[in-house]
């Protein structure tokens, strides 16, 4: 069944893709939330038309992006956490540290941008922040012992 989606939607798509999918997501999942609809040749020319329409607008979020990008490039951060003994962290590293790291560095971003596994020892990593459909840059960042970030 090919639908057109009317939002992002992870692992599928970007919102305006017209993608294909199996009948029961579509129809279970994806239109009755309201997350896609039907790709029937009216609802492909409409999304024609607005896509051609909104054309500058959508190279100006892309632009808009890739500035954001380049001034994350060069940020290396440190993020304190609570560590065991053995070097393992009370709990896990995740997109919120990040994000907050990030906003500590004067770099707001979105924590839904960011994509990163839960990290549960010290030591380097990298997160993901993708910012737009075609826009996505390598944070680098630290994970040390709350006792080493203090002194």
């Amino acid at each position: 069944m090919k639908i057109i989606l009317k939002e992002d939607v992870a692992n599928l798509g970007y919102k305006d893709d017209v993608v294909e999918v199996k009948n029961g997501y579509g129809r279970n999942y994806l239109i009755p939330t309201g997350k896609a609809v039907l790709a029937t040749p009216s609802a492909l020319k409409v999304l024609a038309e607005n896509l051609r329409q909104r054309a500058h607008k959508i190279a100006k979020i892309k632009a808009d992006a890739e500035a954001v990008a380049e001034t994350l490039k060069g940020i290396k951060l440190t993020i304190a956490a609570k560590v065991s003994e053995q070097g393992t962290i009370f709990g896990s590293v995740g997109s919120i540290q990040v994000a907050e790291a990030l906003a500590q560095a004067g770099k707001e971003v979105d924590r839904k941008l960011i994509s990163v596994e839960a990290v549960k020892q010290v030591g380097e990593y990298v997160a993901t922040v993708k910012l737009h459909k075609e826009v996505s840059v390598e944070v680098p960042f630290e994970v040390v012992a709350e006792e080493a970030a203090a002194e």
